[in-house]
């Protein structure tokens, strides 16, 4: 029975107090486990993305890899490898999304230069393409993300309901970031790239973002003017003779100063591919210092079905010589004559190496002397020669009047000349865009692949046709093939005409 004396003896303050510490306890012990969740979603959403937070899309003719990823600082990087990567600071979430080029599909790229009207179908479809990639990646990141998170959750509370609460921390904080990076998006910093790897140098070699942007009108008018004259075009080459399948001409690709860019390969393989070309003539500078580091580079040849016709350019060493050589297709030349693939061709090395710095190398009134005293030798053995290679026209000159077609390369620009004795002196411009120094900050436009494919008649060994070809530099989207028909291709060699007859250089 209650009395009004335990009532107004009974220590309230002490109660109070009491509960007062249950419900603190309570409550820190509730925050203990709600802290635990929430760092248990926070550290499985990021595994989650880590291990699934990407997608592959078609992009146009690529296969592009987009990723999302936590980060501090966000941003959007776009990675161009092997060339470098571009960072835009887009956003102030703290999200990173990363854009790859994994893979270029050639069908689609072959139908884009098959059919002008495909680049204008592929720039119209590229927004949808990206569009749908980051719908597909943002709805794989909350996925993955959730997961994640749940089994966090899962395997370290062993209840549904925490794992469940994980997954829901985890999903709120990428929903929220996701949000913060919509508004807090910038499209000007498009303008304002960061640049890393051998793409450093593309703001010296297309100008401002802003530069790039106002002269975007005058792109396309040219592109349309391009794409015009394409009728013209087919009616202009349905004139020329045709040398595809034709066994009594010997298909030649003329290559040179290729300067230990990787991207060559990939030009020279299809190229050989599409021509059908029996040999490949590559008038030198394989390499751009002629290290041992680098002879690993010369392995490419070997994997090349045709023969690979060489001589050392004055950024080649002795060592780079020997490396070519042991490739079981390369016919190294070196003060020699070898027939190949039905052409007899006669080849000599640079004597010079212009990366040593300690080598006393020789003036080009030397080079010139060597040249000259090598043409005595070959006159004086008698040999017939179809073709003269080396890599400068100085060495070379002194063949003037004695073989029909000399080529050459170390002026990273196509020119041609036929000389008043009947020679025909073809210099390559670069096949690997001038290697590191094809970005010209000179000129504003960096170095063209170029290189030829020649045309001889199997019996006589003349030069009838070449085709010259020109693929846009880094930064450049252009290509370009011409056909020369050679006039006289039985011309006599060493009977001096009135005028040497020359064409202009081409870039």
């Amino acid at each position: 029975m209650f009395s009004w004396e335990a009532i107004r003896g009974y220590d309230y303050r002490g109660a109070a107090g009491r509960l007062r510490g249950r419900l603190a306890r309570l409550r820190r012990g509730r925050a203990w486990r709600w802290t635990c969740v929430a760092a248990a979603g926070l550290v499985g959403g990021w595994l989650g993305l880590a291990l699934a937070g990407q997608v592959v899309t078609p992009i146009g003719p690529a296969d592009v890899t987009l990723t999302l990823s936590p980060q501090w600082h966000g941003e959007t990087v776009v990675d161009v490898a092997p060339l470098g990567r571009l960072a835009f600071d887009t956003h102030g979430a703290p999200l990173r999304l990363e854009a790859t080029i994994t893979d270029i599909r050639l069908s689609a790229a072959q139908e884009m230069f098959a059919d002008p009207e495909a680049i204008n179908r592929m720039a119209a479809g590229i927004g949808a393409d990206l569009k749908a990639g980051v719908i597909a990646l943002v709805v794989r990141a909350l996925v993955a993300a959730g997961v994640g998170a749940a089994l966090m959750g899962l395997l370290l509370f062993r209840s549904v309901w925490r794992a469940l609460g994980s997954a829901a921390v985890s999903l709120a904080v990428l929903a929220g970031s996701g949000l913060l990076a919509v508004n807090t998006f910038n499209p000007s910093a498009i303008a304002e790239p960061r640049y890393t790897g051998l793409i450093a140098g593309a703001p010296q070699v297309v100008g401002s973002a802003e530069e790039v942007v106002g002269r975007f009108s005058e792109y396309q008018e040219q592109l349309a003017g391009l794409v015009g004259n394409v009728s013209m075009l087919y009616e202009a080459t349905s004139t020329l003779p045709v040398y595809d399948e034709d066994e009594t001409v010997v298909r030649a690709l003329h290559v040179s100063d290729i300067q230990l860019n990787p991207a060559s390969w990939s030009i020279i393989r299809t190229l050989m591919d599409q021509y059908g070309v029996d040999l490949i003539l590559d008038s030198g500078d394989l390499t751009d210092r002629g290290s041992a580091a680098e002879d690993a580079f010369a392995d490419e040849i070997g994997k090349l079905d045709v023969p690979y016709v060489w001589v050392r350019g004055q950024h080649d060493s002795a060592g780079t010589q020997r490396a070519v050589a042991a490739q079981p297709n390369a016919v190294v030349l070196d003060d020699e004559v070898r027939e190949v693939a039905g052409l007899t061709v006669y080849g000599a090395g640079d004597p010079r190496f212009t990366p040593d710095a300690t080598r006393l190398n020789p003036t080009a009134e030397g080079v010139a002397a060597l040249g000259e005293e090598q043409a005595e030798e070959l006159a004086d053995s008698g040999d017939e020669v179809d073709v003269v290679l080396m890599h400068t026209r100085t060495q070379a000159n002194a063949f003037d009047g004695m073989v029909p077609l000399v080529l050459t390369g170390d002026e990273h620009l196509r020119s041609t000349e036929l000389s008043s004795l009947g020679t025909r002196f073809l210099i390559q411009g670069s096949t690997g865009g001038a290697g590191l120094s094809g970005l010209d900050h000179g000129s504003g436009r960096p170095t063209p692949y170029q290189a030829s494919v020649l045309y001889f008649d199997a019996e006589t060994g003349r030069l009838q046709a070449r085709d010259d070809i020109d693929l846009g530099g880094l930064g450049l989207t252009s290509a370009q093939v011409e056909r020369h028909i050679e006039a006289d291709p039985d011309r006599p060699v060493g009977e001096s005409e009135e005028e040497p007859s020359e064409e202009a250089p081409t870039d």
